[in-house]
C-alpha cells in the first residue's frame, strides 16, 4: 500500500510542505487568492512560515453541502458515483488548488483542469479526481476550486457600481486561478508557455467561454474540454448580468434582506436555508446560478464569440448518454470542424448498468485512472482505456498532437510498467483532427468512425436520469 512521506519545495512565494508519493509531489490546498462574499478575487502570492499543503482545503459552501436532496434520483446516482463515504469541509476560504507534480519535474507541461457540477456544486476532492496519472507520465497537473451557486454568480447594481461589471465571480475565480498558475508554476518545475486547460460539464462550458474571452490570450496553448463544448443550446446561453438580477432581487424582498450588505453578512447556512425556501417556489432556479454576459469576461453573445475562439489547439469529448446527447454530439462536432480539434465519442456502457448506458462524467474515472476506487467492476480492457486515455491527453498536452509516439525529447514517460494501468497492444489507433468522424471508444474497439446519431438520439430519449 502506497504512504504519503513529507516533500518540500521553497519557492519564491514561500516554503510548502506536500506528500510524497511514488513518482509524484503532491501539494494541495494552496490558496491562490482570497475573495470576500460577492467580492472579486484577489491573487494570493506569498506567505509567512512553512505552508502545509499536505491536505485539501474547503470546497466552496454548496447546496449539497446541507440539502443533500437525495431523494432525487439524479443526485442520489451522482453521489454514490463520486462522493459516496467521502466527508467534505465547506468554507468560504475555498479558492485553493492542487498541484501534482513529477520528481525533479523541470519545465514539463502543465494542464490545469476545473470540476463540474452544473455551477452549483462541485470541488476537486471528489474520489474521481487525481492528477497522479499525468505526474507520473512528466504532466504537472494541477485542479482548482471556484465558487459556485449563489457565491459564484448572484449579480447585483451594488456590485457594478463598486466593480463596473457585476457577475461571475466564479469564472472571474477561474481566471484568476489561470494567471496565477502562468505567473508561479515555473517554481514547481512547470512550463508556463505550455499550458492546457481543461475541465468537465460546467468546467469544459467555463473552459469554453474563456477561450472566447480576450482576457486569456496568451495565459495557455490548448483546451480539453469534456461534455461540453461548442454553441449550447440557446435556453442555456449566458444573458447580460442586469437581466438576471430580478431574481435576485426578488429573493432578497421576499426573505426581508434589505441590502446586499446584510446579505453579506448572514451566516452562509442561513443564506442557503433561505435560497432552498426560494427555489421550492420558483421555476428555472439553475439559470441565474451560470455564467452572465458581464462586459469584462464575456463581452458579446456567444452566438458571436464562438465565431472566432482563441487560436488554440483543441480537444474536446462526449459519451453516449451525455447530457443532451444528440445535442451535445452535433455542437461538439462542429465546434471541432470549425476549429481542426480532435473529438472523441466515448461508447462504453458503464458496467452492469443498461439503463444509464455511458452516462454524464462516466468518463472521468477513466480520464483520471481512478477505476479502482469506484463501485463498478471494471474489465482489463477499461483500465487499458484508462491508460490509452491518459495517453493521448499528455501527450496532447505536450505536443498538441494526441498520437505523440516518440516521447524522448518531449519530457513525457510512460506509466509504470507493473502499472494495473497499461496500454493496449501497439499499434495504437492515429486519432485523427478534424471533427467529421471521432476516436469511438468502445468494448470492442477504437478507431475513427462517424458518430451513430440513432443510438445518441434513442439514449436521450429513453436512457436513465444522469443526463
Amino acid at each position: 500500500m502506497e504512504t504519503d512521506m513529507d516533500t518540500f519545495l521553497q519557492t519564491n512565494m514561500g516554503r510548502l510542505k506536500g506528500n510524497a508519493k511514488e513518482g509524484c509531489n503532491e501539494f494541495l490546498g494552496i490558496r491562490f487568492a482570497k475573495a470576500g462574499r460577492f467580492e472579486y478575487a484577489v491573487p494570493v502570492d506569498s506567505w509567512e512560515g512553512e505552508y502545509d499543503a499536505t491536505d485539501f482545503g474547503p470546497a466552496c459552501p454548496q447546496t449539497r453541502g446541507y440539502f443533500p436532496h437525495f431523494e432525487h434520483p439524479t443526485r442520489r446516482f451522482y453521489h454514490h458515483e463520486f462522493r459516496e463515504g467521502q466527508v467534505f469541509e465547506y468554507g468560504e476560504d475555498c479558492l485553493r488548488l492542487n498541484v501534482y507534480a513529477p520528481q525533479n519535474a523541470k519545465n514539463c507541461p502543465v494542464i490545469l483542469f476545473f470540476y463540474g457540477g452544473g455551477f452549483n456544486s462541485g470541488c476537486t476532492n471528489e474520489s474521481t479526481f487525481d492528477g497522479a496519472i499525468y505526474a507520473r507520465q512528466g504532466i504537472i497537473f494541477v485542479s482548482a476550486a471556484y465558487r459556485v451557486g449563489i457565491l459564484g454568480y448572484l449579480t447585483h447594481e451594488d456590485i457594478y457600481k463598486k466593480y463596473g461589471h457585476a457577475g461571475n465571480f466564479g469564472l472571474d475565480d477561474q481566471l484568476t486561478a489561470i494567471k496565477w498558475v502562468h505567473s508561479h508554476i515555473a517554481e514547481f518545475g512547470g512550463d508556463p508557455d505550455n499550458i492546457t486547460l481543461a475541465g468537465q460539464s460546467a468546467g469544459a462550458i467555463s473552459v469554453q467561454y474563456l477561450c472566447l474571452s480576450e482576457k486569456c490570450r496568451g495565459l495557455f496553448k490548448r483546451a480539453m474540454m469534456f461534455s461540453g463544448a461548442g454553441l449550447f443550446p440557446k435556453f442555456s446561453l449566458p444573458r447580460p448580468a442586469a437581466e438576471r438580477r430580478p431574481y435576485w432581487l426578488e429573493f432578497m424582498k421576499d426573505n426581508g434582506i434589505s441590502s446586499l450588505d446584510e446579505l453579506k453578512r448572514m451566516d452562509v447556512l442561513e443564506v442557503y436555508t433561505r435560497l432552498e425556501k426560494h427555489i421550492a417556489s420558483h421555476k428555472g432556479n439553475v439559470f441565474y446560478t451560470m455564467p452572465v454576459l458581464d462586459d469584462y469576461i464575456l463581452t458579446a453573445p456567444i452566438e458571436e464569440l464562438i465565431k472566432k475562439p482563441l487560436p488554440l489547439d483543441y480537444l474536446i469529448g462526449y459519451s453516449n448518454n451525455d447530457m443532451y446527447a444528440i445535442i451535445m454530439s452535433n455542437i461538439g462536432h462542429r465546434f471541432a470542424k470549425d476549429n481542426n480539434g480532435y473529438i472523441y465519442y466515448f461508447d462504453i456502457d458503464a458496467p452492469g448498468d443498461s439503463k444509464n448506458a455511458a452516462y454524464h462524467a462516466c468518463d472521468l474515472r477513466y480520464i483520471f485512472g481512478t477505476l479502482e476506487r469506484g463501485t463498478r467492476k471494471y474489465s482489463p480492457h477499461d483500465y487499458e482505456v484508462s491508460a490509452l486515455m491518459a495517453h493521448y491527453f499528455a501527450s496532447f498536452a505536450a505536443s498538441g498532437d494526441p498520437n505523440l509516439k516518440d516521447r524522448a525529447g518531449s519530457g513525457l514517460t510512460d506509466l509504470p510498467g507493473d502499472s494495473l494501468y497499461k496500454l493496449p497492444p501497439s499499434p495504437l489507433p492515429v486519432w485523427e483532427r478534424g471533427g467529421k468522424k471521432a476516436l469511438r471508444i468502445a468494448p470492442d474497439c477504437i478507431k475513427m468512425a462517424y458518430p451513430n446519431k440513432l443510438k445518441l438520439l434513442w439514449n436521450t430519449l429513453t436512457k436513465g436520469d444522469p443526463k
